[in-house]
């Protein structure tokens, strides 16, 4: 699912719009399309390690004064160790206090730094069962469809810690080595998981689209309505369940999204960029389940909404849907159009016309880039300034 932003954070959605201000397109990270992904697995973490323990708390000296403490731990298993000094049995001590009861257990995770020198990372606290998980995970070499399998089974474990690493090995997973896995998927636990309130919101998403790469009608009935339920709140990952929805329905579905989502103009600003972002994921993912022209054709529905039209002009420019170089004419300088984020976006849209065209060259420009040009010379006559910015600062990739 390679790294897909997602309207998960702000943070993110800021990200989604620096990367559009160019019209280049979205840069492609490394992880699941509708997913809100962490920053680094426990496998990652273990890869980076030299060792590897599982140790025991055993005693404690709190801090005093200017003095940070220290905790001593007992190694019960050595899964990694380039040295002698770190092997079952032994004690280390670790810098500064944490507190802890006797017995219990935590993974340390090391670098080797000189000759026997280990400098320690902060005690993760452990089970055995979650140690065992942790150690057994098949390495970052395996293939794809062997290290997903595995941690398929321990999707929403028990294990809070387990749950949520196996939730981010899917979330960072390229969406090419998720899909087929989708005969193995748990679709009755899916169908729970994607309505039920217990989960972890930033999970809908990832689950949301598994439901859809393995579901039936049934599913699509239910993903329908967890869709157009009345919800005031922010909903976390609905853009997944939006994607799953429209991978199982294909135009069917898309019709459904198109009344709920994005021409009903009451609809909240985050549902209609939930269903944008869907729109993206099966442009780029959808592998013809929906032909381009007929996503094309939704996403211009979203120009009539002046809150997120700079967007979708930006969308149409990439998707090289030139049908609305006269509508955007119109609209630029129009009530409620006339922002500097959305003259730039049109401005932008009317360069990329003019630069689609055949490699190469040598052959008659097509319609379009004339038309884009022509549009480009009467907003430089109407608005000098913009255009001047905009073209000393696009980019085309």
């Amino acid at each position: 699912m390679k790294r897909f932003l997602s309207i998960v954070t702000k943070s993110a959605l800021v990200c989604i719009l620096v990367a559009m201000a160019g019209f280049g397109p979205v840069p492609t990270t490394v992880a699941c399309p509708l997913c809100s992904a962490p920053s680094l697995t426990l496998s990652e973490q273990l890869a980076k390690a030299d060792v590897v323990i599982l140790a025991q708390w055993v005693s404690g000296e709190t801090p005093e004064k200017e003095k940070l403490g220290s905790t001593s731990y007992e190694i019960v298993n050595a899964a990694r160790t380039p040295v002698k000094s770190v092997e079952k049995g032994k004690k280390i001590t670790l810098d500064r206090y944490r507190a802890g009861k006797k017995g219990s257990l935590s993974l340390l995770l090391g670098t080797r730094t000189k000759g026997e020198t280990i400098e320690w990372s902060s005690p993760l606290d452990v089970t055995e069962k979650s140690y065992a998980y942790i150690v057994e995970a098949p390495s970052l070499e395996s293939k794809p469809v062997t290290r997903l399998g595995y941690y398929l089974k321990f999707l929403e474990d028990p294990d809070p810690l387990i749950a949520n690493d196996a939730y981010g090995e899917f979330a960072s997973a390229p969406y090419k080595d998720v899909a087929p896995l989708a005969d193995r998927f748990p679709r009755d636990l899916l169908r729970q998981w994607v309505v039920s309130p217990d989960i972890p919101p930033t999970r809908l998403g990832l689950y949301g689209l598994m439901l859809g790469l393995c579901g039936n009608e049934d599913d699509a009935a239910l993903m329908q309505a967890k869709i157009t339920e009345k919800n005031d709140d922010f909903r976390l990952g609905i853009e997944g369940v939006i994607g799953g929805y429209l991978l199982l329905t294909g135009e069917k579905g898309l019709d459904a999204i198109e009344n709920s989502k994005l021409k009903d103009k009451e609809a909240a600003f985050s549902e209609t960029y939930a269903a944008m972002q869907a729109l993206r994921f099966l442009w780029t993912y959808g592998n013809g389940r929906i032909p381009a022209d007929r996503l094309r054709s939704s996403m211009r529905l979203l120009l009539e909404r002046p809150e997120v039209s700079d967007l979708v002009i930006a969308d149409l420019a990439r998707w090289k849907d030139w049908s609305v170089q006269a509508r955007l004419m119109e609209l630029y300088g129009a009530e409620g159009y006339s922002i500097p984020s959305i003259k730039r976006a049109i401005i932008r849209y009317m360069i990329s016309s003019t630069k689609d065209v055949p490699a190469g060259g040598g052959e008659k420009p097509p319609k379009h880039a004339v038309e884009g040009g022509r549009c480009l010379e009467q907003l430089r006559d109407k608005d000098a300034k913009m255009v001047n910015e905009v073209e000393r600062y696009f980019f085309l990739q």
